[in-house]
């Protein structure tokens, strides 16, 4: 995680969240947050799938939010669609059930000001439990499951068409996919240490101990070459979700 840019100025962000029936969690996201107050960050795209049928798109009245109805399903073409109209020089990849901290757009800032091209954020779980908290401590540290989309990626825009964008044939896991490039290419990032909040709901349909060995199966299947569509498959056989993908 080396780090070798030169100085950086204040850059304008992009926060992109892909969406699938998410208004809940985008409303809650909106309600709850300063960041739209923020002076650095010039809109939040919210990055439609063609088969969503709630009510996310009238969330288009607040300022900077865009709605962006994608003509691809899946998160990967989702962000890519976003990434291309997005005027930002920072891209920020956001989930929707995810709540960013205070201080969450400077700390992006400085970041890059300190010669880093990326970075992610520690997190912690909605729901006080031991075991979560035990979880979310690893997102502190550099370790095998860092890059999962839970620690909301930003990257220079620039550096990100340079890695090739989001893979859109990962049809699950195209965040660690991603990783994978950055990490071969030698990008400079860091981890933020300043908790996202991140939503329990898996852990609510599912036994803490069911959701930590699929998720270890799943990264270690793919660390071995599977096909995103072969980890998707297994994915929705192994967990039950309050929600569809």
């Amino acid at each position: 995680m080396s780090a070798t840019c030169c100085s950086l100025d204040s850059h304008m962000i992009s926060i992109i969240i892909p969406a699938h029936n998410e208004f809940k969690n985008l409303q809650r996201l909106f309600n709850t947050t300063c960041i739209l107050e923020q002076e650095q960050l010039l809109e939040i795209i919210v990055a439609v799938s063609p088969n969503t049928t709630d009510n996310t798109e009238t969330l288009s009245s607040i300022a900077k939010v865009k709605l962006l109805r994608c003509k691809k399903n899946g998160r990967a073409a989702q962000m890519n669609e976003a990434s291309n109209v997005a005027k930002g020089e920072i891209l920020v990849f956001l989930h929707a059930d995810v709540v960013p901290p205070n201080g969450f757009v400077n700390d992006i800032q400085q970041s890059l000001e300190h010669f880093f091209d990326a970075g992610f954020f520690s997190y912690r779980f909605d729901k006080e439990n031991w075991l979560l908290r035990l979880n979310s401590s690893f997102t502190a540290k550099d370790g095998y499951f860092t890059g999962g989309g839970d620690q909301c990626l930003f990257i220079k825009k620039d550096v990100f068409y340079q890695i090739g964008t989001f893979n859109e044939e990962q049809a699950l896991m195209e965040d660690f996919e991603f990783f994978g490039r950055m990490k071969k290419q030698k990008i400079p990032y860091t981890i933020v240490k300043n908790d996202l909040v991140v939503s329990a709901r898996k852990y609510e349909c599912n036994s803490y101990l069911r959701v930590n060995l699929v998720n270890l199966l799943l990264v270690t299947l793919f660390k071995l070459g599977y096909s995103g569509d072969k980890l998707k498959v297994l994915h929705n056989k192994l967990i039950r979700t309050p929600y569809n993908d």
